[in-house]
């Protein structure tokens, strides 16, 4: 598998894994008192004691990086039922990383498959991975968090001061809210990747792109003789009007988070979705992803006028006033 993606352009090589994927010895045991272990006499010839050394313990799995994480992740934090056919779930199921899709300024996209050894049974999953606190941006954070509140008062006040604290419980918030943002987003109808799990700050969804790990091209890259427009547009239209309806808005879209599969229009990139009741500001994110996103398809021949009706509509479908 590892082949069909060494001479691609659209994937980078992933580093070496540490010791701790594979191969590792067992350090429980290295303090430990000595113990007598007892094996049938016809086994005794599969172990070679000329030198005084054990078989190494492994951790790993025969065969990709690491085992299925499915069984680490709580119900809640698996994706919506029915789920579709393609989600693996048998607990002998291995993940391999081919390389890395998106880099990021608050998190990484990897390609990642997840296949049963010895099945036809494989996928692929795009696994996206959050920063730890010194290495991500927080810029942003101020505007989206307005109208989330924090169980604790004293986590809200961190967070609103920036202290290092503050910080991590917004690096930590940031996986759970686009997990539980495409959860809902997915049960509601909206074109969003199925989002398969979490497991810490690493979500793992849907790929976009076909069976051999190309990635779907992004809706700014795409040439006006690939583009339906019209069809397009009214893609977006219903997948913004759902999101609406349900009190929400993207709070960052552009043309550079919509994906176009074979004609298939998909939002990504949801972590900081606005509740558009509850945040102040809800009206202004609103206006400004439809019309930055807008831009593109009236520079490609969409009537400026189906933008700002766009943008009425969706006011309605929030039951916003003014």
């Amino acid at each position: 598998m590892r082949e069909r993606f060494a001479d691609s352009d659209s994937f980078s090589r992933i580093r070496p894994k540490g010791a701790s994927r594979r191969g590792r010895k067992a350090d429980r045991f290295d303090d430990a008192e000595p113990e007598y272990l007892y094996f049938p006499a016809e086994d005794h010839d599969e172990f070679d004691d000329s030198e005084g050394e054990n078989p190494p313990v492994t951790d790993g799995p025969p065969v990709g990086d690491r085992w299925s994480t499915w069984d680490q992740s709580t119900p809640t934090e698996k994706g919506p039922q029915p789920r579709p056919d393609w989600v693996i779930t048998e607990l002998a199921a291995v993940d391999t990383e081919f390389g890395i899709v998106k880099t990021g300024k608050e998190a990484d996209v990897f390609l990642l498959e997840r296949s049963v050894p010895g099945t036809e049974r494989r996928t692929l999953m795009a696994a996206k991975r959050y920063r730890d606190a010194q290495h991500r941006m927080f810029h942003r954070d101020s505007g989206y968090l307005e109208g989330r509140q924090h169980k604790e008062s004293r986590v809200s006040r961190a967070m609103a001061k920036r202290t290092a604290f503050g910080k991590e419980a917004i690096a930590g918030q940031w996986a759970a809210a686009e997990f539980t943002a495409l959860c809902r987003l997915w049960s509601a109808g909206v074109a969003v990747p199925y989002p398969v799990q979490i497991t810490g700050t690493e979500i793992l969804m849907e790929f976009i792109g076909d069976e051999v790990g190309t990635a779907a091209p992004r809706l700014a890259q795409l040439r006006a003789e690939e583009a339906d427009i019209d069809d397009l547009w009214e893609q977006l239209g219903r997948s913004l009007s759902l999101l609406a309806y349900d009190g929400y808005a993207h709070g960052d879209l552009s043309a550079y988070n919509i994906l176009v599969h074979h004609g298939r229009l998909v939002i990504i990139d949801v972590p900081q979705i606005v509740d558009v009741v509850a945040n102040p500001r809800g009206r202004s994110f609103l206006e400004r992803d439809v019309r930055n996103v807008g831009a593109w398809f009236v520079s490609r021949g969409l009537p400026p006028e189906q933008v700002e009706a766009l943008v009425a509509s969706l006011a309605e479908d929030a039951r916003l006033r003014g």
